[in-house]
């Protein structure tokens, strides 16, 4: 495999924001969006926005931190079983007699945890990512069901149960996004312009050349991990909170769904690239596509076969693209007058 370099950031600005994945993601979501509302009937209503963000919002609150994960070359795979983890305890704690906030902040406080112990395995002992989270995706899960078995806690008052579903006013965006957007701002200033985020760029380009550079490698990966499980617990107490139930399995299967929609956002599976705004076109992107195929009475299964498709192809693509390129022919360098006789 070739090393990577930093290339693509010695273009022009212009260049580097509009020429890219990122960009064409969001033109690819803007032009399914449009289609949308013209031909798939009741894609307009009045509800139909307000549960599509609804049904995206655990996913692009996981999708913050992950993105800085993959960018650095790593990968948590363990956030759905947190978001299961975290609603269990929720419900586990309400049930016992402690309030909802309460129960939420003791549920956080366990995502923490779960983080930590990611964190401190791959940035501390230097074991690999994938391997990691594949254990403690089904440590956290097996924990979960194992807290409640078969059943489910339903009994929540209702009040936080309404806040989880309310909208904005009159307007059709959830609650939820208010903390979402404060999130993604903060996480895109994090990613995009500090010296912390540089070095998550640097670690995922050549960790070894990051530490030469002052980058303390291994602490900016504990950050990430820690970030990764308490937003995936926040998540889960959302997703709780919404549907009214916690129980071992929910969110199952949601780590796939958050990958899918990250890599499909432009960032590379192998680090050192990846925009914030690209990851957040493409969960969108998913949740229009899912939505839009719902309404027309399409099954799952169908809906998960072409997001698929979907996103062999922009991981393919940028490659094809380069190979076409590299079997141009080039323009020969011009000769210059002053030793054209030479």
């Amino acid at each position: 495999m070739s090393t990577r370099t930093y290339a693509d950031y010695s273009a022009p600005l212009w260049k580097r924001w509009l020429l890219t994945r990122e960009t064409a993601v969001i033109v690819l979501t803007a032009a399914v969006v449009l289609y949308s509302l013209a031909n798939v009937p009741n894609f307009d209503g009045p509800l139909t926005l307000k549960f599509l963000l609804q049904d995206i919002a655990p996913i692009l609150l996981i999708a913050l931190p992950m993105t800085l994960i993959i960018i650095t070359g790593e990968i948590d795979l363990s956030v759905a079983s947190i978001m299961g983890l975290s609603s269990v305890l929720l419900g586990v704690l309400h049930d016992a007699g402690f309030s909802v906030p309460t129960a939420a902040l003791l549920a956080l406080l366990a995502g923490l945890a779960c983080g930590a112990l990611n964190g401190f395995l791959i940035a501390y002992v230097g074991l690999p990512s994938l391997a990691v989270t594949i254990g403690t995706l089904a440590l956290f899960r097996g924990i979960a069901v194992g807290l409640l078995g078969t059943k489910a806690i339903t009994d929540f008052t209702e009040r936080w149960a309404d806040l989880a579903t309310d909208t904005i006013g009159e307007t059709r965006i959830p609650l939820v996004m208010i903390p979402f957007a404060v999130l993604a701002v903060a996480f895109a200033v994090l990613l995009h312009f500090s010296t912390f985020g540089r070095g998550v760029y640097e670690i995922g380009l050549n960790d070894e050349a990051a530490r030469f550079t002052g980058v303390d490698v291994a602490r900016t990966k504990l950050v990430l991990f820690l970030l990764s499980g308490v937003v995936s617990a926040l998540a889960g107490i959302y997703f709780t909170l919404r549907y009214g139930s916690a129980r071992g399995d929910n969110a199952t299967g949601y780590e796939l769904q958050v990958i899918a929609a990250v890599l499909l956002g432009g960032v590379s599976i192998f680090g050192g690239r990846g925009r914030l705004h690209g990851v957040l076109a493409g969960v969108v992107l998913i949740g229009v596509i899912s939505s839009a195929l719902r309404l027309e009475s399409v099954t799952v299964n169908v809906t998960n076969i072409i997001v698929g498709l979907l996103l062999v192809a922009s991981v393919i693509l940028p490659s094809v693209l380069g190979w076409a390129g590299s079997r141009l022919p080039r323009k020969a360098p011009s000769k210059d007058p002053a030793t054209a006789g030479v």
